[in-house]
């Protein structure tokens, strides 16, 4: 009897091993194809951005076969791409910073005080989020023309704060909404003002909420389009609007194409890198 129970449990455990191995081997096979399948669109792109016109028309190479940087030093030097960089990050921060400004409070409001019509007006934020940003275009491109605001930065700005704010405010204040109040009790029976204690109390507790909202800000206003190719011409004009426009005499500059597309991805990289921990926290909270 003890010959037999020490026969078959080995060869339970050395089955149940193989399976264990089995679909671990799986599982890593999946998640690698599936990362494979992710990161080959940016590969492609690198490597393109790396080729002459003449390679990526002529072949199909899976890595450059004439290696050149003419394409990074075309964007580098030519003022007609670089500054679109420029006017991108710029009317970015405006919006990202006026986003965040606006729903802080706002999100404190909805999530410490009760009115008529809270539940509602918190949903109508969020409809305007839903809105596709074709609905908007030509009457912020009336707007924004009849007060002297096309082409300007600020104008980009200020249109995408009408889906941002929306966003950022749904966001933080599911995170305010777990923080106590009596820590604002607390504060104010101790003395605080109230900006104080929403400067130096409130918004470290919800450092995670903040930097979430200012990816998420950040992220469309970035990837927008529509609304800021319309409302720009020239001295505002974004990269997005600029890499639309690269059909020449000769067609389409690929490579050129290729690299400015590399290259608009590093500002989106580097948000994610250094709000990686606060996103992370927001999926934990169930609020993103």
């Amino acid at each position: 009897m003890a010959d037999t129970t020490t026969t078959d449990i080995p060869g339970d455990l050395t089955a149940g091993g193989t399976r264990k191995r089995v679909k671990v081997n799986g599982s890593a096979i999946v998640m690698g194809l599936y990362l494979l399948f992710l990161m080959l669109p940016i590969y492609w792109l690198l490597n393109m951005s790396f080729k002459t016109n003449a390679e990526i028309l002529s072949s199909f190479t899976l890595w450059p076969q004439t290696f050149t940087f003419d394409n990074y030093r075309t964007i580098l030097t030519d003022a007609s791409w670089y500054t679109g960089y420029i006017n991108s990050i710029i009317y970015v921060t405006m919006n990202t910073v006026i986003s965040l400004a606006v729903a802080l409070p706002a999100a404190y409001a909805f999530s410490r005080y009760h009115f008529v019509g809270d539940k509602h007006l918190f949903f109508w934020l969020l409809t305007n989020r839903m809105a596709p940003p074709a609905v908007f275009a030509l009457p912020f491109f009336q707007l924004y023309s009849s007060v002297g605001l096309f082409d300007t930065h600020i104008a980009v700005a200020l249109a995408h704060t009408l889906f941002n704010v929306p966003l950022a405010v749904w966001i933080l204040e599911g995170f305010m909404r777990g923080v106590p109040k009596e820590i604002d009790e607390t504060a104010y029976l101790d003395g605080y003002s109230f900006g104080r204690f929403f400067t130096r109390i409130f918004m470290p507790l919800i450092s995670s909420g903040i930097g979430v909202a200012a990816f998420f800000c950040f992220m469309f206003s970035w990837v927008e389009l529509l609304l800021s190719r319309t409302l720009t011409s020239v001295d505002a004009k974004p990269i997005a609007a600029t890499m639309t426009r690269t059909v020449g005499a000769s067609g389409v500059d690929w490579g050129v194409l290729a690299a400015a597309g590399v290259l608009t991805i590093i500002p989106g990289a580097l948000v994610i890198y250094f709000v990686r921990n606060y996103i992370a926290k927001g999926f934990a909270l169930g609020r993103v």
